[in-house]
């Protein structure tokens, strides 16, 4: 099969999406990478699933002709990733793009995969009117599950963990994603927007960058949002000064600087600072490191996930409450989204932020980290701030 990466004038990426469904996109204030069509993929599931994945990768990449005029990161062939939180029940997806479109640094690129065809940019369409219902952990229930999961660290049985609960929308007609990714894309510029097989969403936090040698994360765990009246000034004050969200964000940076250290020369964490977006303020730390040797992303991702900030600590007990108090199938929410380059280089970000899109119906993800002071009318109130994202896009408020 072969692979062909040719320079081309820029232009929006976002805008080049030809169809309403079957969006492939990782994209950040204008940059990163757009797909469609489909030349290969593969799903894999169970504990297994990330070196799987990674193997089906190298095999598919080895036999591959490939003409890359840029050799730069995101050029050349690309699949679009999107894995499973859990082992089991899951589903993880590698997806090779027949067409993908890129931009990083001023140039623009453009990748086609076998004898791909032109596609003609279909129109983008909004929903008229849109409904929700609990989905399968209701606000109710969510509140109960945080008030247990609380009750069980202030006994000492963890340090930290995260619920999550889900929530349906239902439009008027099929949702058009391109819609939705433009919404968000437009109002969270500092996020990388995101679509993979149905997942949509927009995450602030950069789960794991491969670039040859270097690798680096950005780390956030604990959150506040407006309310009381208060500045943007003072709820960045508040943030930094408060025992409880330092406490959860400590639990996260060490989390993944311990996981990462191992496989690296040199490494750094510089933080925390204060994160803005239109809809909460999160503390957020960036760790930096030097590879020893040359892992691809996948399995650096194996390693890492899931980490203190989508999990909790210690990792197992953590997954383990989760399990028994969701009582859900995440799916794909908060389980690393994002593209692995034939040189094993790429991103991943956590699916957060998200729904799962299929036809006029969508299942809203948001999760809250907690700790032993957490307090459970804040969380849910937490967890309605955070699903604004997508409900504002989706409505196209």
């Amino acid at each position: 099969m072969r692979v062909h990466t040719r320079r081309v004038t820029a232009g929006g990426l976002l805008g080049r999406l030809p169809a309403p469904t079957g969006a492939l996109a990782w994209v950040r204030d204008g940059s990163g990478l757009v797909g469609w069509g489909e030349a290969a993929r593969v799903e894999v599931s169970g504990p297994d699933r990330f070196a799987a994945a990674d193997a089906w990768w190298r095999d598919f990449t080895a036999s591959l002709d490939v003409e890359d005029e840029l050799g730069v990161p995101g050029s050349g062939p690309v699949a679009f990733v999107s894995m499973a939180f859990a082992d089991r029940p899951g589903r993880s997806v590698l997806v090779v793009p027949e067409v993908v479109v890129g931009r990083r640094g001023g140039e623009t690129w453009l990748t086609t995969v076998g004898e791909s065809e032109p596609h003609p940019v279909q129109p983008v369409t909004r929903p008229s009117t849109v409904r929700y219902a609990d989905g399968e952990l209701s606000v109710t229930a969510y509140r109960e599950a945080v008030r247990a999961a609380v009750a069980r660290m202030r006994a000492g049985e963890l340090g930290k963990v995260v619920l999550a609960h889900d929530l349906l929308a239902v439009a008027d007609a099929p949702i058009d994603h391109r819609f939705v990714l433009q919404g968000l894309a437009r109002r969270y510029p500092e996020c990388w927007v995101y679509a993979v097989d149905g997942l949509v969403g927009a995450t602030p936090e950069l789960l794991l960058r491969r670039s040859g040698q270097v690798v680096d994360s950005r780390v956030l765990a604990g959150t506040t949002w407006p309310h009381d009246g208060m500045s943007d000034d003072e709820l960045e004050a508040a943030l930094l000064s408060s025992g409880k969200n330092r406490e959860e964000h400590e639990y996260a940076v060490a989390s993944l600087a311990d996981t990462l250290r191992p496989f690296c020369a040199t490494m750094s964490v510089e933080g925390p600072s204060v994160l803005r977006l239109p809809n909460v303020s999160h503390l957020s730390s960036d760790v930096i490191g030097t590879l020893n040797d040359s892992p691809s992303l996948l399995r650096l991702g194996e390693a890492l996930h899931p980490t203190a900030a989508v999990g909790g600590t210690p990792r197992a007990d953590a997954i383990a409450v989760i399990e028994e108090l969701e009582g859900m199938d995440r799916g794909r929410y908060a389980g690393p989204v994002g593209w692995i380059d034939g040189n094993g280089d790429g991103e991943l970000g956590i699916a957060l932020r998200c729904a799962q899109v299929e036809g006029s119906t969508a299942r809203l993800f948001a999760g809250c980290g907690l700790v032993a002071e957490s307090d459970p009318d804040s969380e849910v109130r937490e967890a309605h701030a955070k699903m604004l994202p997508f409900r504002e896009a989706l409505e196209g408020m």
